[in-house]
C-alpha cells in the first residue's frame, strides 16, 4: 500500500486536487491518498467552502500557517510540512500550481529525498517579477515527475533541460473539475440572486498586487469599469486584497451603481457566472482556461500569460495593461466582434484518470 500526500493551500489548488482525489479513491488497494491543507488561504470563502462543494473529505492534515510576507509564509509552511513528512514518510508528494505552498512543500520533499510530482508543470510567463513564475521554475527544476496541461509546457521544460522521460502531457485538472460539477453548477441561483440576465453582464476579477496595491492603478481600473458599466452590468466578486485596498482609499473612488461588488464566491456560483457572462475581464490565470473551455470571451489585462494556448486556440484576448486598449477590445466584443475558439487538446475531463494511471506505473 503506497502513501501519497497531495498539498493544497490556496483557492486554485482545491479545484485541481478534487478530481485527483476522486480518481485515487478508485484505487484504494494501491494507495492511501492524504490531503494536506497548509492554510495559506484561511478565509472561509477562499478555502473551506471548497471542501463542501467538491465533496472532499476534511483534510487529513492541516498546517494552519495563515498569512504573512512571501518569505514568512513559505518558511512557516516548510517548518510545519517537514514535521508531517518526517512522521509520514510518503511514497510520493504531489504539489499543484504555483502558489507559495507549492514551492515550500516541494523544497521540503526533496530535502528529505522524497519523490515529488508537480501537476500543472511547465507553464511560463517569462516574467520573473511575478512570484508565481519563481515558484513554477524552482518547483519544476526539482520535481521527479511533471504533469503538463498544454503543449507549451513540454517545450518549456525541454528548453530548460528537464528529461522528457519524466514529463507527461495529461491534460488539465481544472477542466476535470468543470466537467465533474457541471450539474451542480447548473443548479446555482446566483444569477437570480444578483438580478442578472444570461449573456448580458461582464464578469470581473482583479487581484494581482501589481494591479491593486497602487492607488492610481486601482482608481484607473474602476474608472475603466465605470465606463463599461454605462452599457452593460458589471459583476465584480472582489478579492480580499482588492477590497482592503479599496476600503482604505475609498474616499477617492466613485463607483457606478451598475457595478455589483460581491464578496468572494464559492466555486459553483462563480462558475455559473463564468458560463453565462457575455465577457470576462481578469488578471487571473485559471480563468483564462475555464473561459476557453466554456467558449466565453475573456480579456486578460496582463503583459504576458503562462497559458498561451488560451490565446492561440481559445477565446482569451491578451491586451496588456493599457486600459484604453482593453476598453476598445471590450467594446468590439460587446458589439459582436468575438474570437472563435476551440477546446485545447486533452481538455476532456479525463486528466485525473491519466495522471493516476501514470503515477501507479511510476511508484
Amino acid at each position: 500500500m503506497k502513501k501519497i500526500i497531495s498539498v493544497v493551500g490556496a483557492r486554485p489548488n482545491f479545484m485541481k486536487i478534487a478530481p485527483l482525489h476522486k480518481a485515487f479513491q478508485l484505487h484504494k488497494d494501491f494507495c492511501r491518498h492524504i490531503i494536506c491543507h497548509t492554510g495559506q488561504h484561511y478565509d472561509k470563502n477562499m478555502s473551506t467552502i471548497f471542501f463542501d462543494e467538491f465533496d472532499l473529505p476534511e483534510p487529513d492534515l492541516y498546517l494552519g500557517v495563515g498569512g504573512g510576507t512571501h518569505a514568512e509564509q513559505t518558511a512557516k509552511i516548510m517548518i510545519e510540512f517537514e514535521k508531517i513528512c518526517v512522521v509520514e514518510m510518503p511514497d510520493l508528494v504531489i504539489v499543484v500550481g504555483d502558489v507559495n505552498s507549492t514551492l515550500a512543500c516541494s523544497i521540503v520533499a526533496k530535502k528529505l529525498c522524497l519523490p515529488l510530482a508537480h501537476i500543472e508543470a511547465g507553464l511560463r510567463s517569462f516574467d520573473r517579477t511575478m512570484p508565481e513564475e519563481i515558484n513554477r521554475i524552482v518547483t519544476d527544476s526539482i520535481s521527479d515527475f511533471l504533469f503538463v496541461t498544454e503543449r507549451s509546457g513540454m517545450i518549456n521544460l525541454s528548453n530548460e533541460g528537464i528529461p522528457l522521460n519524466s514529463v507527461f502531457f495529461t491534460g488539465n485538472l481544472m477542466i476535470d473539475c468543470l466537467v465533474n460539477l457541471a450539474k451542480k453548477i447548473e443548479q446555482s441561483t446566483i444569477l437570480e440572486s444578483l438580478k442578472l440576465t444570461s449573456g448580458e453582464y461582464i464578469l470581473v476579477t482583479f487581484h494581482r498586487p501589481s494591479n491593486v496595491d497602487d492607488r492610481d492603478k486601482l482608481f484607473r481600473f474602476f474608472e475603466f469599469l465605470n465606463n463599461l458599466s454605462a452599457t452593460c452590468k458589471v459583476v465584480f466578486p472582489i478579492h480580499p486584497r482588492t477590497r482592503k485596498n479599496l476600503d482604505e482609499r475609498e474616499s477617492g473612488f466613485s463607483i457606478s451603481p451598475n457595478i455589483i461588488l460581491t464578496d468572494p464566491l464559492g466555486y459553483l456560483d462563480f462558475q455559473s457566472l463564468t458560463r453565462y457572462a457575455k465577457l470576462i475581464i481578469t488578471d487571473s490565470g485559471g480563468i483564462q482556461e475555464e473561459s476557453t473551455f466554456l467558449g466565453v470571451q475573456c480579456i486578460t489585462i496582463r503583459e504576458n500569460t503562462e497559458r498561451p494556448v488560451t490565446t492561440e486556440e481559445g477565446t482569451n484576448h491578451l491586451v496588456g495593461t493599457n486600459l484604453e486598449v482593453a476598453y476598445e477590445t471590450a467594446k468590439q466584443i460587446l458589439t459582436g466582434k468575438i474570437k472563435e475558439g476551440r477546446i485545447p487538446e486533452l481538455w476532456d475531463g479525463k486528466a485525473s484518470g491519466r495522471i493516476v494511471s501514470t503515477i501507479m506505473n511510476l511508484i
